[in-house]
């Protein structure tokens, strides 16, 4: 058994922002790892049971712990964001809760090496992870 420490909380710079009611953007948040329960009490909600689509709503906002100065991000935060920064929160929900990292793999089209790739937000990635395949 491994003696790491488990990254539960995973910070992120969408690509656009939400804009609140005053004009002020919010770009930097944090995302915590889903539960299950984070998946599951959502389906009792009547908005989800009328739109299977308002799923991704209720739990990004389950999930999103921060989100720039705001003092808490609910489903109208999350149904206000533009698409392609609900595209990235949906991204990395997903590579946060898949691979337990924010983080892609990749192949180099020169030597055909596989290798991680952590992203870190917008502009930022980290190479790590060397492997030969």
């Amino acid at each position: 058994m491994s003696g790491g420490v488990l990254q539960t909380e995973f910070e992120f710079t969408l690509p656009q922002g939400y804009a609140d009611d005053e004009g002020n953007l919010h770009r930097e948040g944090v995302m915590r790892l889903a539960t299950a329960a984070d998946e599951i009490k959502p389906l009792k909600d009547p908005r989800v049971q009328s739109n299977g689509s308002y799923l991704t709503v209720i739990l990004l906002a389950r999930v999103v712990t921060r989100l720039g100065t705001l003092d808490n991000v609910t489903p109208h935060v999350i149904e206000n964001l533009f698409v392609s920064d609900l595209e990235y929160l949906q991204g990395l929900y997903e590579r946060i809760n898949t691979q337990g990292a924010d983080a892609i793999e990749t192949t180099c089209p020169d030597c055909g090496e596989s290798f991680t790739v952590e992203v870190h937000g917008q502009d930022e990635v980290v190479a790590g992870n060397a492997e030969a395949e």
